[in-house]
C-alpha cells in the first residue's frame, strides 16, 4: 500500500542519521545522535553539571522541522551513593533534561525505561558498589525521541569505555487505522496514527559474552527485543508487523552504529566476530 508521508519517504526509510561522539570534554563518554533533515543553522549553548564534574559545550548544527537530535553524556564509573550502594555489582543512573522548562511525567518515565534498557546491556559485575551517570540533553524533538536518546546513550556508554554485552539500536514504529505501518515518524505523524511502538533490538554478533552465550532457547540473541514500550491501541496482528518492519530496519541502524564508533575502538571492528 502506497502512503504518502509529508517528507516524501517511503513507509520504510528512516530519516538521514548522524552521529558524534567525544563532544563534551569534561564528560567521561559523550554522544550526539541526529535523525532528519530540512536543515536551518541555529547555536545553542549547553551546560551539564553533576557532582563535582562540570562540562560546557557551545554548538552550531543544522535542525529544522524533520529534525530530533539528542545529546548524551556519560559519568563514572565512581564511588556508589548510600542510595544506589550495591557490593554485588554497579549501579546506573539516568538524568533526563528537556529542552525547555521542568522535567514532567513523560520524561520520569523516559528515564525509567532508559535505565532498564542500559542496565539489560552493561555489564555491571565487573566494577560492584560504583554509579554509572548518564545524562540525555533533548537539542530537538520531531518524533521518535525516546530512540533517539536510547541510540545516543549506547555510544556514549561505548565512548566512555564502560563494559558492554553487546550494541543495541532502537528505533519508532507507527501503525496507522488502515493498518499499514511506518517507520520512524516525525511528530505529527505520531500524533496522526492510532499507536506506535518503541523498540530496542541487541546487536550480538561483536559480543564480549563466551562463544554461545548469546544463544537464547537456541536462537540468536540478536533475533529478540530488549525493550518494547507501545502507545495507543495496537492490535496483535499490528504489533507483530511493527516488531517484523523494526527488526528489518535494526541492521541499518547497527550498520550505521558501529561505522561511528569504529573511529573510537581499537583495531578493527569486523575482527571481533
Amino acid at each position: 500500500m502506497e502512503v504518502d508521508r509529508a517528507d516524501g519517504r517511503n513507509p520504510n526509510q528512516l530519516r538521514p542519521l548522524a552521529c558524534s561522539c567525544s563532544i563534551l570534554h569534561r564528560a567521561h563518554g559523550s554522544a550526539s545522535w541526529s535523525q532528519g533533515f530540512r536543515f536551518i543553522q541555529t547555536s545553542h549553548f549547553y551546560h551539564f553539571n553533576l557532582f563535582v564534574f562540570t562540562s560546557k559545550c557551545y554548538f552550531c548544527y543544522w535542525v529544522g522541522s524533520g529534525d530530533t537530535k539528542v545529546l548524551a553524556a556519560v559519568y563514572g564509573p565512581k564511588a556508589g551513593t548510600k542510595k544506589n550502594e550495591n557490593p554485588e555489582k554497579a549501579s546506573i543512573e539516568v538524568i533526563w533534561k528537556p529542552r525547555t522548562g521542568q522535567i514532567g511525567k513523560p520524561e520520569k518515565e523516559y528515564e525509567i525505561i532508559l535505565k532498564r534498557t542500559l542496565q539489560s546491556i552493561c555489564i555491571l559485575t565487573i566494577n560492584p558498589n560504583t554509579t554509572t551517570s548518564v545524562i540525555i540533553q533533548v537539542v530537538h524533538d520531531d518524533g521518535a525521541l525516546l530512540p533517539c536518546a536510547i541510540n545516543a546513550a549506547c555510544a556514549a556508554l561505548v565512548d566512555a569505555g564502560i563494559p558492554m554485552k553487546h550494541l543495541a539500536v532502537a528505533i519508532c514504529c507507527c501503525s496507522a487505522e488502515s493498518g499499514y505501518c511506518i517507520l520512524d515518524p516525525t511528530k505529527l505523524e505520531e500524533q496522526k496514527m492510532k499507536g506506535f511502538a518503541y523498540l530496542v533490538f541487541p546487536n550480538s554478533i561483536l559480543s564480549v559474552l563466551p562463544e554461545g552465550s548469546s544463544l537464547v532457547q537456541g536462537e540468536p540473541m540478536e533475533h529478540g527485543i530488549i525493550t518494547s514500550v507501545t502507545h495507543g491501541a495496537m492490535s496483535v496482528d499490528d504489533y507483530f508487523h511493527c516488531l517484523e518492519r523494526g527488526r528489518a530496519a535494526s541492521a541499518k541502524l547497527s550498520d550505521f552504529l558501529r561505522r561511528s564508533l569504529q573511529s573510537k575502538l581499537p583495531g578493527d571492528l569486523s575482527k571481533a566476530e
